[in-house]
């Protein structure tokens, strides 16, 4: 993908740290919301899972096991495999049933949780959820994102039979502002927002076009001259997974995060939480143990537009030249 840096860096961050709490990608047509989104698969990373599990249940957590992986454990049947973190795509027409799950009662009563058909919420559980359009979405549909993403769980129950699974996964939406504007509390729990634009640079814009139409004469081999840079990407990835865990934000950064919070004037404390977590991951993927003042900057960017409530400085646009003038007077 040519240009558009900010975006696949919000992306990124998120398979690294799926703690981060998704993005959301704003944007009018044709500026590649979308095709930055699918273009991610063929640098996720591989997860472990139970083998055969249809809620993708991690090995190394029984605690948080389905009924059926419980049953393996407990007989000592249970198997496990590696497999590449997917793109489940919610429909904007999308069910209750398909999206949480539906049970057969009829069959419940004689075979119980065999009789339960899980939901796209099940399959995008440790995986990306991807919803296009998402300002689109039907309020109920909302409403019980909203419940997943807040509780990680997902419990159905049909004429007094109750089924629940864990559904903890990276929600990503891209929507185009001119059909209308996403609901507060979607907005609230999306971690990242970055707004996509249409690129000016002349020899971009020729790059595109030059691409585009290798890739319609050619896909096969068209993907072959990026695939040396997508494994590089993908194994740069897992090494920012690894390392994560021991990145340490210093006292000063800390000290830095609060007060954008407060100059932003951001409602609660999430805010403060989501700019520490992307910087912590920013700094894992740059190879660095430690989060410094351009890692805060970049969280901020990506972390404020759609929380702060007022600008410290009202003359001036909300930009990466007004964060770093704000962050310098902190110092």
């Amino acid at each position: 993908m040519v240009g558009q840096e900010k975006l696949k860096r919000a992306l990124i961050l998120n398979v690294i740290n799926p703690e981060i709490g998704g993005v959301l990608i704003r944007g009018g047509k044709g500026v590649g919301k979308s095709t930055a989104v699918e273009g991610m698969e063929d640098i996720l990373p591989q997860i472990e899972v139970v083998k055969g599990c249809r809620y993708n249940c991690d090995p190394n957590d029984p605690e948080h096991f389905c009924p059926e992986c419980r049953e393996k454990y407990e007989k000592g049947t249970l198997e496990r495999e590696w497999k590449r973190m997917e793109i489940v795509k919610l429909p904007l027409n999308v069910t209750e049933d398909r999206l949480v799950g539906s049970i057969d009662i009829e069959k419940a009563l004689t075979e119980g949780t065999k009789a339960f058909e899980p939901g796209l919420l099940a399959k995008a559980h440790r995986n990306i959820l991807y919803v296009d359009q998402i300002n689109l979405l039907e309020d109920n549909v909302v409403d019980l994102l909203l419940d997943a993403a807040a509780m990680g769980m997902v419990s159905v129950e049909r004429e007094g039979i109750s089924m629940s699974y864990q559904s903890h996964f990276i929600l990503i939406g891209t929507m185009n502002p001119e059909e209308g504007e996403l609901r507060p509390q979607l907005l609230d729990r999306l971690a990242l927002q970055v707004e996509v634009e249409t690129i000016r640079d002349v020899d971009k814009r020729i790059e595109i076009m030059k691409r585009m139409n290798a890739f319609a004469e050619n896909p096969v081999a068209f993907k072959a001259q990026f695939r040396s840079a997508e494994e590089d990407l993908r194994n740069r990835i897992e090494k920012a997974r690894k390392r994560l865990p021991e990145v340490k934000t210093p006292e000063k950064m800390l000290e830095i995060i609060t007060r954008l919070g407060i100059d932003f004037n951001l409602d609660g404390h999430r805010g403060d939480i989501i700019m520490e977590r992307t910087a912590q991951t920013n700094a894992a993927f740059e190879g660095r143990d430690e989060v410094t003042v351009e890692d805060v900057i970049l969280a901020a960017e990506m972390a404020l537009p759609h929380r702060m409530r007022k600008q410290p400085f009202e003359e001036e646009k909300f930009s990466y030249e007004m964060l770093k003038k704000l962050v310098d007077s902190y110092v």
